[in-house]
């Protein structure tokens, strides 16, 4: 029991917490910044009911881990490694957001107005997706900051799942708003997600 009151179950988990607070409030923030009070809504907040079951899920495994294999937890090269994954995750994607300004929105646009428009300097140059691209790494960091390795494989398999449907879903419209100057772009600058061309 005394693991769960330890050095290493405070630090793993104190900035499992800390990260989380941070992704979505800054997220909320930035959204309020770009597109302001009047079209955000607590949905911009990125919560969802599967993400919150994701994260009580690592946070259960974390939890039992620690309790019958504290061992397991004090691979510090490898917590380590996750957290800077997190913190190069939350760069990626606060990097799209603020490259992108008010074009940046957390919902598919499937209409295209006249304020959309196809953003490729800054981050955008190495990247078409960053703001997916920063999620993945941000998502699966935080497992392997906890040394979770049920759900680093979980996250890893769901995370990609879903940006694997989404990326086509939203360049099918892309492609129609922006024509061959996205389709252009698609060739020439990867998508962020591996093995999603």
């Amino acid at each position: 029991m005394a693991e769960l009151f330890g050095y290493t179950a405070c630090r793993q988990l104190l900035q499992m917490f800390i990260s989380i607070i941070f992704f979505h409030v800054s997220e909320y923030i930035l959204a309020l910044v770009f597109h302001g009070k009047s079209n955000v809504s607590f949905k911009s907040l990125l919560i969802s009911k599967h993400y919150v079951l994701a994260m009580f899920c690592s946070l259960i495994e974390y939890l039992i881990e620690i309790y019958f294999f504290p061992g397991l937890k004090e691979y510090w090269w490898i917590s380590n490694f996750g957290l800077a994954m997190v913190v190069l995750g939350e760069i990626i994607r606060k990097l799209a957001i603020v490259t992108a300004g008010q074009a940046f929105t957390h919902l598919i646009k499937v209409y295209h107005e006249e304020n959309h428009q196809l953003v490729t300097n800054g981050i955008y140059r190495f990247v078409r997706h960053p703001g997916y691209c920063g999620f993945f790494i941000w998502s699966v960091g935080t497992q392997i900051m906890l040394c979770n390795p049920i759900s680093t494989i979980a996250f890893t398999v769901v995370v990609w799942k879903f940006f694997s449907g989404r990326i086509p879903y939203e360049e099918f419209f892309l492609k129609q708003f922006f024509g061959s100057d996205y389709e252009d772009y698609m060739r020439k600058v990867p998508s962020g997600i591996p093995l999603v061309r």
